[in-house]
């Protein structure tokens, strides 16, 4: 079963999932592409994580062949579709393969991500203060916030 939830990175949206039974993050990998390459919507980071993995599957890489499918929450419809992921490992490696200025910071993002998890299994409080700050940052209003977050304690009982 796999929890996801919107990360930012330089407040850009990556589609993430926590797999319980795996201990390990997933990434949306078109979100990554999308960030990295810095495409102007999703269909273009599509087309180019399309280009990609031919360009990868051609050359044998095995990070195509173990790329896993989740589904996540489209950014268009807000429905659930199977989409590719990689977990950091396989990320770290798919970033060697894109030209980017973004790949160390992106690095840098993930590390924290990581680190963030493992203080939220430490302190689960820490889960709600993260909360509250990324729903301000997307500018949404106290009570929606606060009604938000009663919704999530309830479906958690």
């Amino acid at each position: 079963m796999a929890n996801d939830k919107v990360q930012l990175f330089e407040d850009q949206p990556i589609r993430t999932a926590w797999v319980e039974d795996e201990e390990e993050w997933y990434f949306s990998i078109v979100d990554v592409v999308g960030v990295l390459t810095e495409q102007p919507d999703i269909d273009g980071a599509r087309n180019y994580w399309k280009v990609l993995k031919n360009r990868l599957k051609e050359e044998g890489s095995q990070l195509v062949t173990n790329c896993n499918q989740l589904k996540m929450r489209s950014p268009k419809d807000g429905k659930r579709y199977n989409t590719d992921v990689a977990n950091t490992e396989q990320l770290l490696r798919l970033i060697q393969s894109i030209p980017s200025k973004k790949a160390e910071p992106f690095k840098m993002w993930l590390a924290q991500v990581g680190r963030e998890r493992i203080e939220e299994v430490i302190d689960p409080e820490l889960t709600i203060e993260r909360a509250l700050e990324t729903y301000a940052k997307k500018g949404y209003s106290r009570e929606w916030i606060n009604q938000r977050l009663q919704v999530i304690r309830v479906n958690a009982c």
